[in-house]
This record gives C-alpha cells, structure tokens and sequence, in this order.
C-alpha cells in the first residue's frame, strides 16, 4: 500500500483552475499513488443490483485493484456476499467500516445484525457502522435504529460503532448522536448544488457542523465524492473536470489536515440510477470495465 505521509502535494484551489485536463488528470494520479485514507467499496457488476449474490472472484478482483492506494475500505451490508468484504480486505491488509443496510423489513434487519456481530467476532471489524441514511430514507423510527445500535454495541467488544447519514442529521437528532461511539457523516456539496468552485470550503462547513454536533467524538467523513457525467443540480456540475479537481482538492485537504475521509467510490455501479437520476452509476474513480478514470 503505498499511502505515505512523507510525499506531499502542495496544492490549492485557484491553482487547479489553471491546470489543463491533462494536467489534472496527471495531479489526480500523483494522489492517488500518495494514497488515501479509505474508500467506499462498490461491488455490482454491470447488469447486478442489491439482492443479487455477489461472488469472491468479482471482489477479490476489485479488492486487488485498489489495493495500492486506499487504507480502508467502507462495506454496505453484511448479506448476500457483502460479508466477504472485510475477509477479503483483510487479506490485502486493509482496515474495514462494516456496514449494516437497514431498512423497513425487520426481518432482514436482524439477519444483518447477527451477520455483523458474526464477522466482529471473527476479527473482520474495526468499525461497525450500523445503518446508512435511515433516517434520511425515513425508514425507521429514531427509537428503532437506536435499539439496532445498542444491540450492535451489547454485542462487539472494543470495536467503535457509529451510524451512517448527512452531516446536518448529527445536529437534529442528538439522542443518535448520543448512542454513537463514532460520528459517520456524509458530506456531499454535490448534493446540496453547490458549484465545484465552493465545493471544498462547503464541504469543510459541513464536516466543522458534525463536529459540534458530536461534542468532542470523532468524526469520519463515510462518504464524500463528484459525479463525472448527468444533470446538473442547481449549481453542481457534473463533469470529468469538476470530478478531478473535486478528488484533488478533498484529498489534499483531508491529508493535511489528517481528516479520516471516505471517497465515493471505487467503481461506477449503473444501478444506483434508479435511485439518483442520471449522476447515479457514474461516481466512481474507476469505471463499470474497471478501468482508473485518470
């Protein structure tokens, strides 16, 4: 893995607007080979979605791919193949966040938790991160996803446990905040249609407003990234360009500043368009045929 804290990129946002796209994509991959902190892990293939199995051969091959450069990994559930996520990471040296999808179906949602507490037990867990934008989604009660998290905690021992969702979520709904032992926030600018030019100085706004939330916890950063193609979201631009420099600009600032930041994501996964509009399959750093971008 060839994260090293000695190699040093100086750079700013007004001087990647005068770099070409070649020189951009040049920067790009100078931090990429510096390393990052942790990346979101993306699995599906073309033609899968949620509720397909997803195979060892298709993660390993992915997993090797972003090997090099990433220290964590980010996993989504704990079924349906995700739960050889961590085992394989692990077998590449790579720290895991463990998630567990929750949703409306309480059935499945105990499945998860028994499938989570299974793989903490094994060693395969540094952080748990029991839902994802559950309350965004509003898929369940704030009583209910706090009964999820407090069982999570009852059971795993010396592993951090925390909950998933928008930064601002932290503020307004501070008895989750409480049960957390971690604050995992997403900070999109991109969601919000903040233009590419502001996007870092909203994005550092963003991650400073889950810190006061968590009074004193620390704070990761669970997901943050740019959509290199699609619709345009009141200021927000998706393009190849504003991708780049939004890579650039939020690595550099989470390596100086020794921010724990997730990027979104490894791979593109066209299914997420059903759900996002038509920036949705196209937020990877690698493409469907599993190509780098740059």
């Amino acid at each position: 893995m060839s994260y090293n804290k000695n190699k040093h990129l100086s750079l700013t946002d007004s001087n990647l607007d005068v770099l070409s796209i070649d020189e951009l994509k040049e920067t790009a991959r100078k931090v990429l080979d510096r390393g990052m902190y942790g990346l979101c892990f993306s699995a599906y293939e073309k033609g899968q979605k949620p509720g397909d199995i997803l195979s060892e051969e298709q993660i390993r091959r992915r997993m090797k791919l972003i090997a090099p450069y990433t220290k964590w990994i980010r996993s989504f559930s704990c079924l349906e193949g995700n739960e050889c996520i961590p085992k394989i990471a692990k077998e590449y040296g790579i720290n895991t966040m463990v998630g567990v999808w929750l949703g409306t179906d309480t059935t499945q949602n105990e499945k998860e938790i028994k499938a989570m507490i299974k793989l903490a037990s094994e060693g395969y867990v540094n952080i748990a991160a029991v839902g994802n934008e559950v309350m965004y989604r509003g898929d369940l009660s704030e009583i209910s996803l706090i009964d999820y998290i407090v069982k999570v905690k009852e059971q795993v021992a010396n592993i951090p446990v925390g909950y998933v969702d928008a930064y601002y979520e932290f503020s307004d709904r501070p008895a989750i905040t409480e049960v957390c032992d971690v604050i995992l926030s997403n900070c999109y600018p991109f969601w919000e249609g903040c233009h590419q030019s502001y996007s870092l100085l909203y994005m550092k706004d963003m991650y400073r407003k889950a810190q006061e939330a968590g009074k004193g916890k620390k704070v990761i950063i669970s997901e943050t990234g740019w959509p290199v193609q699609g619709s345009n979201l009141n200021g927000a631009e998706p393009s190849y360009e504003n991708a780049l420099k939004y890579f650039i600009n939020t690595q550099n600032w989470a390596y100086e500043e020794n921010v724990e930041l997730f990027y979104f994501s490894s791979f593109d996964e066209a299914w997420k368009e059903s759900t996002e509009g038509d920036v949705g399959g196209f937020w990877g750093l690698w493409n469907e045929q599993e190509k780098l971008k740059f």
